[in-house]
């Protein structure tokens, strides 16, 4: 055996080796660093662009694992691997993973599309998911609400972009909903004006659309009334119970009886004339 050409095919090789090895710890330091050039200026030129944080973060951690999967996909080629067949691997992991997590990835998708098209954004008052309150951050899995009761509260993304989404802070105004019963014996009209004139003097109540009060239907007891008054989202609750005590006050007024079910009294008058 020749000693001496066998020590010098290891050199060799292991020249070889190294340099391969050398090569790749430059490529993988110069791939992370320009990784990081380009997340960065990504995230720059949104910031620019006044788009939330959220947004920042989802575009960064994605584009930053989809380059860093590339760099070690392009590291495993440089070592002569068949970068083919890796990534079939991949891709069967990610069918095997996807379909063991299949809500996970749902909640991402419907994260991506909610970011994307912005139905709602942090701060709006919202029903969705069955939920109603202020939401508090957009996340990639999950979006957080903070309900009137001031309770923190978790809805998966796809849940909420399945289903209907009420924005109640995209308009100027909201209609508060109040219905007022009156006596059959009462003036409508008489009732409308007053209530009119006394919602006009609510707090934040606008007058622009001006309150609608008008007759809705009517029971056994008479006509029922519609009282909806419009004001800004944020003073709906203070318009909702000022505007309830609003219709006590004028209702309440002697010119307008309580009430009464005409069945109730002729059960009273044939109590009364059975008794005698």
């Amino acid at each position: 055996m020749n000693w001496t050409a066998a020590a010098t095919f290891l050199q060799e090789r292991a020249a070889s080796v190294g340099l391969q090895i050398v090569g790749a710890i430059v490529l993988y330091i110069a791939g992370r660093w320009l990784i990081s050039m380009v997340v960065h200026a990504v995230q720059r030129v949104l910031s620019r662009q006044r788009v939330e944080p959220t947004v920042l973060r989802f575009a960064g951690n994605t584009l930053s694992v989809a380059l860093n999967i590339t760099l070690v996909v392009a590291i495993l080629g440089y070592f002569g691997v068949q970068t083919t067949t890796f990534a079939a691997l991949i891709a069967a992991m990610g069918l095997a993973v996807g379909t063991a997590w299949a809500g996970l990835l749902a909640n991402f998708a419907a994260g991506a599309f909610l970011l994307v098209l912005r139905p709602f954004k942090v701060g709006d008052f919202i029903t969705a998911g069955g939920i109603t309150g202020t939401v508090h951050e957009i996340g990639l899995f999950v979006t957080t609400f903070v309900t009137p009761d001031n309770v923190q509260t978790f809805v998966g993304n796809n849940k909420i972009f399945s289903d209907t989404i009420q924005n109640f802070s995209a308009n100027a105004y909201r209609r508060v909903e109040l219905t007022a019963q009156i006596s059959g014996a009462a003036d409508p009209n008489l009732a409308i004006a007053r209530l009119k004139a006394r919602l006009a003097a609510i707090p934040n109540v606008l007058k622009d659309p001006s309150p609608d009060v008008t007759i809705l239907t009517f029971t056994p007891f008479g006509p029922v009334l519609a009282v909806r008054p419009y004001t800004h989202n944020d003073h709906y609750w203070q318009v909702y119970f000022d505007c309830n005590m609003a219709i006590r006050e004028v209702l309440g007024d002697a010119a307008f009886p309580g009430p009464v079910c005409p069945l109730a009294v002729h059960e009273s008058k044939v109590m009364a004339q059975a008794a005698s």
